[in-house]
């Protein structure tokens, strides 16, 4: 009986999980396995709510081997060494898994690859990171005609979605670790994902339908808060892409919007496989030696959400306390970091990983390159939001602003968006005096510019 092991990594979920389907169409039994790799648990860009999630997303697979009758091993240590002793254990003949274009994972599956047959397939994505390139054979490094070539490939239908399995023959006995009890801040696991999406995406009064119009307010649930099920393939990429194409005929304008996004988390992957290196600097040579303040002070102000800046303190104290950030919320705290205070974005980035419940390297990387503008097709440098006039478009009551900073719940929505232009007697009436109960703006916007444009543009 010829036996395989599934090496679940970013796909914790049985439906349209293509390594677990390879598995079963050469295999007669499928060993589930997962590995906790010590070099990734003590990153420094580690998240604990994305440890407690990844936690709560293993107890969930778990949960729905078990009721085919299987379970998950869990083993702790290197997986090259672990998964050469399972494979002893249990006279596996190889080991199947999804493949993954971070650099790390690469490395890592090469070295899996030089101890036991691996078989990595497609399902990170909907098209593999490095499949879409020009008709030269070169990567994209602009999104549109990216995504134009993204579309103009078969697309999956819910037909060829592939089904979990009845039930899974595992070998019995098998030693394995207890998965850690943690409070994740979403509910995790694949049936939760697959509700989401659905009350997302499913009928003509679904959120989907002004997803256009909505998914840049602050102040509505007008996303889908998919991320962080993506970013553990607790759903599938193809699944998500599904849903968007059976929404178009109903809801064209926002289906296609929310299609996009999803082609941006490609475009991402995709950049991140053929460029490793911006993991480390800018994309774009000629901005790697920006004169950057980095002023100590004001990113501790930055960190705890106390720039005097209510929309930008918001979106910080919103990830630091949930693990999460509204996207149009990370463009204005990054556009802040690196554009008002002058600070290196890769500080930024390693902030959002260390916190995000969501942190995905191609994602986070490209998303802050972009704001930086010092990526591929990133806004231009001279792009500098400004955060009191983002805040008024997409937080107009201060609905938002008022949630995450409670300092400024009686403030009236006429200074909401810029407090520290409130007199005197409203800021008493208001109970909330600017400089003691909530701190004035610690730079000015317009100066900030000119010093970032001026920065930009000089040579070192």
């Amino acid at each position: 009986m010829k036996t395989l092991i599934w090496w679940a990594r970013r796909d914790l979920r049985l439906t349209d999980n293509a390594a677990l389907t390879w598995a079963l169409t050469h295999a007669d039994a499928i060993v589930p396995a997962f590995v906790l790799d010590p070099v990734l648990l003590s990153s420094p860009d580690l998240a604990p709510g994305r440890v407690a999630f990844l936690y709560g997303g293993l107890r969930a697979l778990d949960a729905d081997l078990r009721a085919r009758g299987s379970r998950l091993i869990v083993r702790r240590g290197d997986p090259t060494e672990e998964l050469s002793r399972l494979a002893r254990e249990t006279g596996a003949a190889g080991v199947v898994a999804e493949e993954d274009p971070w650099p790390y994972a690469r490395r890592r599956d090469a070295r899996v690859a030089a101890e036991l047959p691996l078989r990595l397939t497609a399902g990170l994505t909907v098209h593999p990171a490095g499949d879409i390139r020009k008709g030269d054979g070169a990567p994209y490094t602009v999104f549109t005609p990216y995504s134009r070539a993204w579309k103009a490939l078969p697309l999956p239908s819910r037909s060829e979605l592939l089904p979990a399995p009845v039930r899974l023959a595992t070998p019995p006995d098998l030693a394995g670790l207890p998965i850690s009890e943690r409070s994740a801040p979403f509910p995790p696991g694949e049936a939760e994902a697959e509700r989401r999406l659905h009350a997302f995406s499913a009928g003509p009064q679904a959120p989907i339908a002004r997803y256009d119009d909505d998914r840049n307010r602050l102040d509505l649930a007008g996303t889908s808060a998919l991320s962080p099920y993506l970013r553990f393939g607790m759903i599938s990429a193809r699944r998500a892409a599904v849903a968007a194409l059976d929404a178009t005929a109903a809801t064209r304008k926002g289906a296609e919007t929310w299609l996009n996004e999803l082609i941006w988390r490609e475009f991402y992957m995709a950049i991140l496989f053929h460029y490793p290196a911006v993991l480390e600097e800018a994309f774009r040579p000629e901005l790697r030696r920006i004169p950057w303040v980095d002023d100590d002070s004001d990113f501790a102000a930055w960190c705890a959400g106390e720039t005097g800046y209510p929309v930008v303190d918001a979106a910080m104290r919103q990830l630091v306390q949930t693990g999460w950030m509204h996207n149009r919320g990370r463009m204005i705290a990054a556009s802040f970091l690196v554009k008002d205070l002058l600070i290196d974005w890769r500080r930024g980035e390693r902030f959002f990983m260390q916190h995000l419940v969501d942190g995905d390297p191609a994602a986070n990387n490209g998303g802050w390159q972009w704001t930086a503008g010092v990526g591929t097709d990133a806004a231009p440098y001279f792009r500098i939001f400004n955060p009191e006039l983002q805040a008024r478009r997409f937080d107009p009551e201060g609905d938002y602003i008022r949630r995450w900073v409670p300092e400024l719940a009686r403030v009236p929505a006429a200074h909401i968006h810029a407090p520290a232009g409130m007199p005197l007697d409203q800021q008493r009436a208001s109970g909330c005096i600017i400089g003691r109960d909530y701190p004035a703006p610690i730079v000015d916007h317009a100066w900030a510019r000119a010093r970032t444009l001026a920065a930009y543009r000089s040579e070192p």
